[in-house]
């Protein structure tokens, strides 16, 4: 009887469709098995790639209320002296019997305000400067720049609030109040001399985009502000208001707003000795920056000064 072919042996060389089947089946596996090793290889093989230029974190860096006081940058020693001057409300007057015009002195006030220096020193080893991500040394620069910036406004905010004069108790912010306030600085004439501006609160402006009235505003028009976005700053209803989250209570009820003349508040900062300084230590193989400020603020006059208490905890939650 013939055998199958099937079940031939076949000849040194050869193999049948069986075996080529398996033998392919065993190739593809080995194939398959080193293909999943090098995707492992590859795995482990990923890189970490850092962006060198840094992204600033969320923080006050400008000091816009700098520019809403009376300013003195020429400084002799460590005081500045700034002079009111009116007539005390004096009247006119007619010829007296003698004949003469009866004479009177000018009401005449000097404010002292005593320069303090301020410093921010940011300080790294020349290895962390080097491990690290980013340009260290323009961080510290910029971060030190910052910290003076909002000492500036910090400064003159302490002085509005030795302000005796406000719209009544903490209240959220109506075109009622607003007016008040306006009209008390209009009572007192703040609002003829000098431009008036008001510093608010993130919320505070919130209540302001509420007001139908509130569609005509502008941006400022001076140039200190100039570039700047009516998100923080814009004139309206005649005022120049500036938005600081800065102001003291921010996003509580306790949040104190201000709007005043310019000619209420005096600021002195000798701007010939500020100083910001990039250095290094050779010692001790560390790089630092520094800024340097020489200021006081102080409040002229009171009646040029309303104080807006603002309840807004509500829509700061």
């Amino acid at each position: 009887m013939t055998p199958m072919r099937d079940s031939v042996t076949p000849p040194c060389g050869q193999l049948t469709k069986s075996q080529c089947r398996l033998t392919l089946c065993v190739i593809l596996n080995i194939l398959l098995v080193n293909f999943l090793e090098i995707l492992k290889m590859a795995d482990s093989a990923f890189q970490t790639m850092y962006r060198q230029e840094f992204i600033a974190g969320f923080e006050k860096r400008q000091s816009l209320v700098r520019h809403t006081t009376v300013t003195e940058t020429e400084v002799n020693g460590n005081e500045a002296v700034f002079l009111v001057a009116d007539s005390g409300g004096a009247t006119a007057v007619t010829r007296g019997k003698n004949g003469d015009i009866p004479t009177r002195p000018d009401n005449l006030n000097q404010f002292t305000v005593t320069l303090k220096e301020w410093h921010d020193v940011p300080e790294r080893t020349n290895f962390n400067i080097f491990a690290s991500q980013g340009n260290g040394r323009k961080i510290m620069q910029q971060t030190c720049m910052s910290v003076i910036n909002r000492k500036i406004d910090n400064d003159i905010y302490t002085a509005l609030s030795a302000a005796t004069n406000t719209w009544g108790s903490a209240a959220v912010a109506t075109l009622a109040l607003i007016k008040k306030a306006k009209t008390k600085l209009g009572n007192a004439f703040a609002t003829h001399d000098a431009p008036v501006f008001g510093v608010i609160t993130p919320a505070f402006h919130g209540e302001l985009m509420g007001f139908k009235e509130f569609a005509s505003a502008d941006y400022v028009n001076m140039k200190p502000f100039e570039g700047v976005g009516k998100d923080r700053a814009f004139s309206w209803y005649g005022i120049n208001w500036i938005v600081d989250a800065g102001l003291p209570g921010t996003g509580t009820d306790s949040a104190v707003c201000y709007m005043y003349s310019q000619n209420a508040i005096g600021h002195a900062c000798d701007m010939e000795r500020i100083q910001t300084l990039v250095g290094y230590d050779e010692k001790n193989d560390k790089s630092w920056a520094r800024c340097t400020a020489y200021m006081g603020t102080k409040l002229l006059q009171n009646s040029g000064v309303i104080k807006m208490p603002h309840a807004e905890l509500a829509l700061s939650q």
